[in-house]
């Protein structure tokens, strides 16, 4: 198996003597079908009684309380890429991005409402928390800069400075207590500082003995009044928030993965490293079997995203309120992973194309407006119910995408309010506006703007890009007024990736250019594989296009400035899902013919 995104000419011709592409199953065992046991096992002795399988009593109940959605919702934008998404237990949800700026959102019946922006930081945020009961939230930069927010008034109550670098924080006091103590660790130091969080910035408590490295991790529980940090030496400590920081009586410090708080005994160890994963891949037992290509594209994220260690170290796990289920983010998707039958429950955006980072989990259930009498809440009318409905929502951030996304119930073609799932929240700046303006290219004069093809399985129009792409454009607008592309075949098709056509043999090996000869590649920042439906030339390298063209179906960024976008569809999306989901052989060639019919332009 290819541990790398696929070579450019996986989207341009064959050679007439090449080998075939290798058939990939798309079997493996279903989530349901997994089998707990790793590793062979000695044989029962006989008459010996069979053990039973491990059963979480109301498991469905647990379950509807939880995103099941494959597929994301609804997104929403920053200006950068994303680092945190926290959720609040006032029903607010609250995200940061590497430029320094928070957000603040109101979780709503259904779906959220944009409340405030900050621009809090002028360097990167490096660590973010939110305390026990959800009122006060603190975010820190690189530069030793703190900001501290009230969240039901969504206000900036104040600012410390630190004269180190900080590397983690966290709320360490109990509900409705006087003081609001913020613990934060330093960079290089296994140093952690104790701040009053409506304070003058100078700490209350300096705890230096209690780690030996630096501590990268700290989590408070409200149940125990107890803090449990990690440092980068793999030591994990419990001690309570008060000197002289001993842990609470009959909870012992003990490196671990998933433990069970009171006994600290280690429950579960999860291997989702770059090793395992291949070994599942090629041996056919992963959850989810993903095809070669979009592996490789895969693996190649992991690989980067193992070398920007700010990116990584926002990757977290969170529980359900039940504490029966862990959820965490995987190469494959989302897991949500039932720790008491130890198997998965649910692969959430196994999908998608982004690598899903730092989660928050919110399974309240938010008041609709209106008056909520005693009588209403007491009523059986069913109405009146749906008030107090739950909307389990699951955000994530994605690596190096200025989004957040949600994880609901309902998949993103259900959504009552309609529109395009990825909400363009963010206006241009004008400077953005102005250079845009300055620098907008002009078509050529005579070339067209659209397109239609007619094929055997319906019509698919397109925009077309003269202004950015003109030779392309006037490549494919010439061909098709010739009647080149007439009974034309789609010689290749790949699920989750793209249709590719234009070739007259019908075998990925011929064509030729409106001028006879190969031309030249057309790449500019402002056309990307950024989304699905995406109109390409095909290629065999480097300023070799020809006749032959791709359509795609799912976002490609792996393309970019390989292959030259000459258009987009608008209409006909249904025919190319369509075409996208024949039966193929092994050289990915549909077994019945889907043809062009004829091409417009205009």
């Amino acid at each position: 198996m290819s541990e790398s995104p696929p070579p450019t000419t996986s989207l341009g011709k064959r050679e007439r003597d090449g080998a075939e592409d290798e058939e990939v199953g798309n079997g493996g065992p279903s989530m349901e079908e997994s089998d707990d046991d790793v590793g062979p096992m000695p044989m029962p002795a006989e008459g010996a009684a069979k053990k039973k399988r491990k059963v979480l009593p109301h498991e469905r109940l647990f379950l509807d309380h939880l995103p099941s959605a494959d597929r994301y919702s609804k997104s929403f934008m920053h200006r950068d890429a994303l680092n945190f998404v926290t959720v609040s237990k006032k029903d607010f949800i609250i995200t940061t991005s590497v430029d320094g700026h928070v957000k603040l959102w109101a979780k709503q019946a259904e779906g959220i409402e944009f409340v405030k922006h900050y621009r809090a930081h002028l360097s990167p945020i490096v660590t973010v928390s939110v305390s026990a009961d959800g009122a006060m939230f603190a975010s820190i930069a690189e530069d030793g800069s703190c900001k501290v927010f009230d969240v039901v008034n969504f206000d900036m109550i104040n600012m410390l400075n630190f004269d180190y670098a900080p590397k983690a924080c966290c709320w360490v006091h109990l509900p409705g207590e006087a003081l609001s103590l913020l613990a934060v660790s330093e960079t290089g130091s296994s140093t952690i500082r104790i701040y009053d969080g409506r304070g003058d910035g100078n700490p209350m408590y300096t705890i230096d003995k209690l780690h030996r490295a630096p501590v990268h991790i700290i989590q408070y529980s409200p149940q125990y009044d107890c803090v449990i940090s990690a440092d980068e030496a793999g030591f994990v400590e419990y001690w309570r928030p008060a000197e002289p920081w001993d842990p609470p009586k009959n909870i012992p410090g003990m490196h671990i993965n998933i433990f069970n708080f009171l006994t600290g005994k280690l429950t579960r160890t999860y291997d989702e490293s770059l090793t395992a994963i291949q070994e599942m891949q090629q041996a056919g037992t992963a959850i989810y079997k993903v095809d070669d290509m979009e592996f490789g594209r895969r693996l190649a994220v992991e690989r980067e995203l193992e070398k920007d260690e700010r990116a990584w170290r926002t990757m977290n796990a969170v529980w359900d309120e039940s504490g029966n289920f862990v959820i965490y983010p995987t190469l494959l998707g989302i897991k949500v992973v039932n720790t008491v039958t130890n198997r998965v429950a649910r692969l959430l955006g196994k999908d998608e194309t982004g690598r899903w980072l730092n989660l928050n989990l919110y399974q309240g259930a938010p008041a609709k407006k209106g008056l909520n009498t005693l009588a209403m809440a007491a009523s059986a009318n069913p109405i009146l119910q749906t008030k107090e409905a739950r909307d389990p929502t699951l955000f994530c951030t994605a690596y190096k995408r200025p989004r957040f996304y949600m994880f609901t119930r309902a998949e993103p073609e259900d959504s009552r309010g309609g529109g395009d799932r990825d909400v363009f929240n963010e206006k241009p700046t004008r400077e953005e506006q102005t250079v845009a303006i300055a620098n907008e290219p002009k078509a050529q004069a005579g070339l067209p703007t659209t397109a239609t093809i007619h094929t055997t399985m319906g019509d698919m129009s397109f925009k077309l890009f003269p202004e950015h792409a003109p030779r392309a454009v006037e490549n494919f607008a010439g061909l098709a007024k010739r009647g080149y592309y007439d009974g034309v075949i789609f010689h290749r098709v790949i699920k989750k990736f793209m249709i590719q056509t234009g070739d007259p043999l019908g075998d990925g090996t011929g064509g030729e250019s409106v001028w006879g000869r190969e031309f030249e590649d057309e790449f500019t920042p402002a056309l990307r594989h950024d989304r699905p439906y995406t109109l390409s030339m095909a290629n065999a390298g480097p300023n070799t296009n020809g006749s032959q063209f791709f359509v795609t179906t799912t976002v490609t960024p792996w393309l970019d400035n390989k292959h030259t976008i000459f258009g987009r569809a608008l209409t006909g999306l249904e025919v190319i899902h369509a075409i996208e989901n024949v039966r193929v052989n092994k050289t990915d060639k549909p077994f019945d013919d889907i043809k062009i019919v004829n091409v417009d332009v205009a």
